[in-house]
């Protein structure tokens, strides 16, 4: 038994640091992490080392927990501000525009692959979920308006409580025993008290967390994650959707000045890294190579109805009251990334043993490999044709900066790009509001102080330290100098997001 164990060991300590590895190596080509993690699964599966994994039970629960934590690090990082004004977009996508996904891919599989309605519909569910570590990975990397990001970002933290609901109900013996309206009034029970259990368990954690005096700096992340834990089991317990609690609870507990709030974060980073490692190998496990070829079909049929008809239909009907330019409407078409999420609940009906479930999984795994590979690598190139790029959007660093978690400010970064009207700005021309200032300017590699007479040139990095207080309205000040040059307010130019 031991030495069974010391060999478990062994391989799962050799896949993890190789995954970690694979994250800077992938990186670096641009290609997503996801499909390395994937492939290391296959590798030392039944067609590599010879490993046998075929429980589809517990893959789907072990996927569960991967997908609570990394649900919950999107939240803890979500910012109010910007989360706000997007809101009701964001929640329109995730439930009037999976329902015209579900039903538009549904239509074209079961007219073109001959497959019935249930099979369909579950095809149409399945793949209607954007999954959140895909989407928190790919879009942080690229210079995108926060309004467009963070639409992104809170749908893929949303959509996933309805599309689990859904296809858990479209995969049950009970299917089709009651009327479509009752399942209408379920579903959004579930939805809204959901939303109800992650509000209080964060509101309460939140003035915990405050008042605690905790014996060591440590317990601080660990508590805050398993208050987002608490929120789903508390949900699932009231049959009520467990993932929208994890969302809501994450939201309200990262929009909390915390103690040690950047260890929080970094704890929740890191455990969401692993979550996405453990998953993705696992799921690579899972899957049989021998039997992938007979779903390259179904997987491409599914995918270009995904991609070219229910994508855009459902941002069209979803967001279009909203007033979101057209290029902005395409950006989200184009962006809705598809990874382990459709993987983990294509195990549902599996787990169910449903009749076709087997080449629904195997169609979704192959899909989600040539889409991933297709959309992320091209998604840096639609921004730019599209012009929704942003070079001048200042990013957070998560650091350990105990002064600045003591005067309640964070760290940002800001690069002076090509064609940026901040190029030739003096730093005190700059007019950042009082509590956020210019601490350091990285320039040809070498790094120094600036005074307020140092001229900003292109390919400057900037490092800005900014109260909580300032922080929108510096990020609105250096947006407008960007735009208009060091006379943006008497342009009337005031930095608002597009």
């Amino acid at each position: 038994m031991t030495g069974r164990l010391d060999l478990a060991l062994l391989i799962g300590a050799v896949v993890l640091l190789v995954a970690v590895a694979a994250i800077r190596f992938s990186t670096r080509l641009g290609l997503p992490s996801l499909l390395t993690y994937l492939a290391l699964g296959m590798a030392i599966g039944e067609s590599g080392l010879g490993i046998r994994f075929d429980d589809a039970t517990l893959t789907r629960a072990l996927g569960f927990c991967a997908l609570i934590v990394i649900i919950a690090e999107g939240g803890l990082t979500a910012r109010w501000s910007t989360l706000r004004p997007i809101l009701g977009a964001a929640a329109t996508l995730s439930t009037i525009g999976v329902g015209v996904s579900i039903a538009v891919v549904g239509l074209v599989v079961h007219l073109l692959l001959g497959l019935d309605w249930r099979l369909a519909l579950l095809y149409g569910a399945v793949l209607s979920s954007t999954d959140a570590a895909a989407v928190f990975a790919t879009l942080r990397r690229l210079r995108l308006p926060p309004r467009l990001v963070a639409l992104l970002e809170a749908e893929s933290g949303m959509n996933d409580a309805p599309v689990v609901l859904l296809v858990i109900l479209l995969s049950g013996p009970s299917f089709g025993t009651h009327a479509w309206w009752w399942e209408v009034l379920v579903v959004c029970y579930e939805l809204a008290v959901g939303a109800a259990v992650g509000f209080l368990v964060g509101m309460a954690g939140r003035w915990t967390l405050r008042r605690a005096a905790l014996p060591s700096a440590g317990l601080y992340p660990i508590a805050a994650v398993g208050l987002t834990v608490l929120a789903y089991a508390a949900g699932a317990v009231l049959h009520a959707s467990g993932f929208l609690a994890v969302y809501v609870a994450g939201v309200v507990l990262g929009n909390a000045r915390l103690p040690h709030r950047q260890a929080i974060l970094g704890f929740a980073d890191g455990l969401a890294w692993l979550a996405q490692i453990g998953l993705f190998v696992l799921l690579g496990l899972l899957v049989s190579p021998g039997r992938l070829h007979h779903a390259v079909l179904p997987a491409i049929v599914a995918g270009l109805a995904l991609v070219l008809l229910a994508r855009p239909l459902s941002v069209l009907a979803a967001v279009s009251p909203f007033r979101l330019r057209a290029r902005d409407q395409a950006f989200l078409s184009w962006a809705g990334l598809r990874g382990a999420v459709p993987i983990v609940l294509a195990t549902i009906p599996l787990s169910q043993r449903l009749p076709g479930a087997e080449q629904l999984f195997d169609a979704v795994f192959v899909l989600v490999v040539i889409f991933t590979l297709l959309q992320t690598g091209t998604l840096a190139p639609a921004a730019r044709r599209l012009g929704v790029t942003a070079p001048a959007e200042a990013t957070e660093l998560r650091v350990e900066t105990a002064p600045l978690e003591q005067m309640q400010a964070d760290l940002l970064q800001l690069q002076v790009p090509p064609g940026s009207r901040l190029a030739g700005v003096h730093v005190d021309e700059l007019r950042l509001p009082v509590g956020a200032s210019v601490t350091l300017v990285l320039r040809d590699g070498t790094g120094f102080v600036p005074s307020p007479d140092t001229r900003l040139k292109v390919g400057d990095d900037l490092l800005i330290v900014a109260t909580l207080q300032v922080r929108d309205g510096a990020e609105r000040r250096l947006r407008a100098v960007s735009r208009r040059g060091r006379l943006a307010r008497w342009y009337g130019e005031d930095g608002a997001r597009d």
